[in-house]
């Protein structure tokens, strides 16, 4: 009988070897996280270690951390000269805790290792996938909650910003740690005693464990970037308060208690940085970033009402065919406690995000697991939608799946003349997996065809991010400049930049680089041998007739060629040394 079993086992796991490990993983908490803690990490890590560091966001925020490290000072944040009152200290202390922890280790030139920087990021994100995951234990059974965090898992937009240095993957970890306190307050499922939940889909915290997850989470986000997590937690409250007449769930989160520690973690450093910059401070921060970003583009970043919802096929790829087919029956049920709550999550901070007038893919990434959770919601319910129309945008799943390998291995071929044959069979699987999830996805239905489809994301991931782009070497000029940098017996090397100053440049070469024009560059060299001048293109004649006119002797070294990814042009960097001419 024993044999028998384990034979009628081995064939079902055969016969439906998704379905049985969808029940395996949702058996137990621990192994739900476990399966969502390795598909993170498979879609996160490829690359993480090998894509040079990239502009401008990225490198801006590196280098101000890596002046905190090299200064000692961990109040005012800086970019060379310049302070950098954009965002709040949260994400530089994170980064530089990283740093010092690596240079602990005896990891070689740790400060100029940008992977050191985006741990946060690779943590914050991390983090997100497992606490959607507990949040939508509030609303749906843990199966149904693994999904949800398989879909924020394998969506691009995160596993793009878990792979940045900068403040987004841990501002979500912040934010959904903040919701899925707040989902617990208002659906009544707090334990009182701390030992079990009043509907055993989502309890087990007393109120006392709720109110210190949301208003630490909530000094977290502040800390990491400012007003956004108010925004969209006040936005919430706001809402619900407005459609029920009452804000006694508010009373769960032990306002008396969490206000006043709120304030005492997020006070001191404003308290210190206005002390140290005075009014300079929000002249920046408020005055020069965020206000300027509510009424025009900055950066060129405008863009019209209804750019979220066109991107959203892209960044929410590829669980966003299935938000198309999940949505009659979510605004069908909106009068609903649960989907009340995850909609005043969701629109009104979206509809705010579309009306701002500056505009970037990750502003929205707060909402995601909101719409994760709506989707696992109508997946329990078998109320994906039939339509035959809604149905056929299952598509997207093997559309992107076979462009994106191919354009990678497009580019790799036209800039490196390489075939790039280590990501083929990776993309071939990604295009398989795509191309299932769609072909079968009314004999199997939504929840097999998810994970498909999420297989198909990983192995992307794969091929694009892990093998193809760090090949892609002249989309990082810097990284390539300082590659091929001459050391010879210079100590400490003197440096300008002419034309081309991204802050990569000043990452990895340091932080007194001066960035100049080419007649100043050319005055650098004259102050000895271990200096150096990095002259773009544009620059080279100011260079030249400057160096003529002060009768430098100069060698030229190795020129670097390659494309400023901001801009969009090609550049030329030459390297010239003081020292005789050749």
């Amino acid at each position: 009988m024993a044999t028998i079993g384990r034979a009628e086992s081995q064939r079902v796991w055969l016969t439906d070897p998704i379905g049985r490990m969808l029940a395996w993983a949702a058996a137990s908490h621990g192994r739900a996280v476990a399966v969502l803690l390795v598909v993170s990490l498979l879609a996160i890590v490829p690359g993480f270690f090998t894509v040079p560091p990239i502009d401008r966001d990225e490198t801006r925020f590196a280098q101000a951390t890596k002046q905190m490290v090299e200064t000692g000072d961990f109040i005012d944040i800086r970019y060379q000269d310049q302070v950098r009152y954009k965002k709040p200290v949260g994400i530089y202390w994170l980064q530089a805790g990283a740093v010092m922890a690596g240079e602990a280790l005896g990891i070689p030139n740790a400060r100029t290792r940008i992977w050191l920087y985006r741990l946060p990021s690779l943590i914050g994100a991390a983090g997100a996938v497992l606490l959607t995951y507990w949040t939508a234990l509030a609303f749906v059974p843990r199966r149904y909650a693994l999904l949800a965090g398989l879909m924020l898992a394998g969506s691009i937009l995160l596993v793009v910003e878990a792979r940045l240095a900068k403040t987004d993957a841990a501002l979500l970890f912040a934010v959904v740690a903040t919701m899925g306190a707040l989902a617990r307050a208002y659906l009544g499922r707090v334990a009182p005693d701390g030992k079990g939940g009043a509907s055993g889909t989502g309890g087990g915290l007393s109120s006392l464990g709720l109110s210190l997850i949301f208003w630490t989470a909530l000094a977290a986000g502040v800390l990491l970037k400012g007003p956004v997590i108010v925004l969209v937690a006040g936005l919430t409250v706001i809402t619900l308060v407005i459609y029920d007449r009452s804000a006694r769930f508010l009373l769960a989160l032990r306002p008396e208690i969490g206000i006043p520690w709120f304030i005492l973690l997020v006070l001191p450093w404003f308290l210190a940085i206005v002390g140290r910059a005075g009014e300079s401070f929000f002249a920046e921060s408020v005055g020069r970033d965020m206000l300027p970003k509510l009424v025009t583009g900055q950066e060129g970043h405008g863009a019209p009402p209804g750019y979220y919802l066109l991107l959203f096929w892209v960044t929410f790829w590829p669980a966003a065919p299935l938000a198309l087919m999940a949505a009659p029956d979510v605004f069908a049920d909106w009068r609903e406690r649960p989907v009340r709550f995850l909609l005043a999550w969701l629109v009104p901070s979206w509809i705010v995000f579309e009306l701002v007038m500056t505009k970037l893919p990750h502003y929205v990434l707060p909402l995601y697991p909101a719409i994760a959770i709506l989707i696992a919601r109508a997946i329990r319910d078998g109320a994906l939608s039939g339509s035959p129309w809604l149905k056929r945008s299952t598509l997207w799943w093997p559309l992107v799946a076979i462009l994106v390998p191919i354009a990678g291995i497009v580019a790799l071929g036209v800039m490196r003349h390489q075939l790039g044959l280590l990501a083929w069979p990776f993309g071939a699987a990604a295009m398989i997996f795509g191309f299932m999830a769609w072909r079968y996805y009314d004999a199997d239905g939504a929840e097999k065809s998810l994970v498909r489809a999420v297989a198909a994301a990983v192995l992307v991931m794969i091929a694009f991010v892990g093998i193809i782009a760090p090949s892609l070497r002249p989309l990082f000029p810097s990284a390539t400049i300082a590659r091929v940098l001459p050391m010879d017996d210079c100590d400490y090397r003197i440096m300008s930049a002419a034309g081309y100053h991204e802050p990569s440049l000043v990452f990895l070469l340091g932080t007194s680089i001066k960035l100049t024009d080419g007649a100043g560059a050319a005055e650098l060299l004259r102050g000895g041998y271990c200096r150096f001048a990095l002259v773009e293109s544009r620059e080279q004649r100011a260079f030249a007739q400057r160096a003529e006119a002060i009768g430098l002797r100069y060698a030229l070294g190795p020129r670097v060629e390659g494309i400023n990814t901001n801009s969009g042009r090609a550049v030329s960097i030459a390297v010239y040394r003081a020292g005789k001419a050749p």
